[in-house]
C-alpha cells in the first residue's frame, strides 16, 4: 500500500488546485467591473494588467483565486496569468498593509539619503524589506527608481511622492498613517488605502471630491530642464561645500528656492516655501538626508551650472 506525498507530510512546492472561489455576490460584482474594462481593449487579453489591479482592490494582494477570476474572463490559462502577476513587482503576491511605504534605493537616492532612510524605517517599524506591521497599516520596501530624482532622497505611499525625506521626516511619516492622521503628499492626490489605489490603477475614476483637481503639476525642480531650454535659466553660481568654506552670500541672484546649505552660516534661515513649491507637511526641503553628518553626500550643484 502506499501514500500519497500529501498523506506523509511532504510538499512538493506546488500551490493548492483548484483556487477557492469568490463568493456567488462578489464573483458577479467583479464580473460586473470586468466587462467593463475588457470593452475598452481590441483584444481582450490586453486587459489583463487592469484586471490583476481589480482583483488586488479586492483582497489586498494577488490571490490564486483572482488569478483564477482573471483566467476565467479572458480565456487564458493560469499559468499565463500567473507569468504576468509574478513579473510585474505593483502587484503584491501575500497580504500587505493599508499603506505601502517604498523607499527609492536608486543611485541618486541612495546617494542623497535613500539608504539611511530605509534603515532607519526598518528599525523603527520593526520590520524588514516587505514586511509588514504586526498591525497592518504599514508594509516597508524599497523600491527602484520613482522618476523624481529632482526630489531626492523620495519616499512612495501607495504610488504618491513625498519628496526631500530625511529619516527624521520619514519615521513621522509612518508614525501618521499608523495613528491615522492626515497625511498630504508633496504632490499629486490625496492619499487614499492601496485598495483604493489598486482600483484607481485598474481605470475606475476616483471619485473623492476634488481628488483630481488636487494631482496640481510639475514642482520647480522638474522645470529646470525647461527652463534652460527657453534660456530662463539664472545665472550660474557655485554650490559650496557644507563643512563651511567660500559662499556667495549677499548676492542678488540668491532666490527663494536657494538651499540653506548654498549660503553663508550666518544666513541660513528656515526656509517658508510657496504653495508654489508643492510642498507637503512630511517634506524636508531644507534639513536633508545628504547634510546628515553620519551620511555626508559631498559638494552638490544644480543641473546645467
Amino acid at each position: 500500500m502506499t501514500t500519497s506525498s500529501s498523506e506523509r507530510g511532504v510538499s512538493l512546492g506546488m500551490p493548492e488546485l483548484p483556487a477557492p472561489a469568490y463568493p456567488d455576490d462578489v464573483r458577479a460584482r467583479l464580473e460586473t467591473d470586468a466587462r467593463e474594462i475588457i470593452a475598452r481593449y481590441p483584444d481582450s487579453r490586453s486587459a489583463l494588467l487592469p484586471l490583476l489591479h481589480l482583483v488586488q482592490a479586492e483582497e489586498g494582494h494577488v490571490t490564486r483565486t483572482g488569478m483564477q477570476f482573471c483566467a476565467d474572463v479572458l480565456g487564458l490559462t493560469t499559468a499565463e496569468v500567473t507569468a504576468v502577476a509574478t513579473f510585474y513587482t505593483m502587484y503584491r503576491r501575500r497580504p500587505s498593509g493599508d499603506y505601502q511605504v517604498g523607499v527609492c534605493t536608486n543611485t541618486l537616492c541612495a546617494v542623497m539619503g535613500g539608504d539611511a532612510i530605509f534603515e532607519s524605517l526598518q528599525e523603527h517599524l520593526g520590520v524588514g524589506n516587505g514586511g509588514t506591521t504586526e498591525d497592518g497599516k504599514v508594509t516597508l520596501e524599497h523600491i527602484e527608481c520613482n522618476a523624481a530624482c529632482d526630489f531626492a532622497p523620495v519616499v512612495m505611499v501607495n504610488w504618491e511622492f513625498f519628496d526631500n525625506q530625511t529619516p527624521g521626516s520619514a519615521k513621522r511619516l509612518v508614525d501618521d498613517l499608523i495613528a491615522g492622521r492626515p497625511v498630504q503628499p508633496t504632490r499629486g492626490a490625496p492619499l487614499c488605502t492601496f485598495k483604493e489605489t489598486a482600483r484607481i490603477l485598474a481605470g475606475f475614476p476616483d471619485e473623492r471630491p476634488g481628488a483630481v483637481e488636487a494631482s496640481g503639476a510639475a514642482g520647480p525642480a522638474s522645470l529646470v530642464g525647461l527652463r534652460l531650454a527657453r534660456g530662463e535659466a539664472a545665472p550660474a553660481r557655485v554650490v559650496h561645500p557644507r563643512d563651511g568654506g567660500p559662499h556667495d552670500a549677499g548676492t542678488p541672484d540668491a532666490g527663494p528656492h536657494d538651499a540653506p546649505q548654498d549660503r553663508a552660516p550666518q544666513d541660513r534661515t528656515v526656509h517658508e516655501p510657496s504653495p508654489t513649491e508643492h510642498l507637503s507637511s512630511h517634506d524636508a526641503p531644507q534639513d536633508t538626508s545628504a547634510s546628515d553628518p553620519t551620511h555626508p553626500a559631498g559638494p552638490v550643484a544644480e543641473e546645467g551650472e
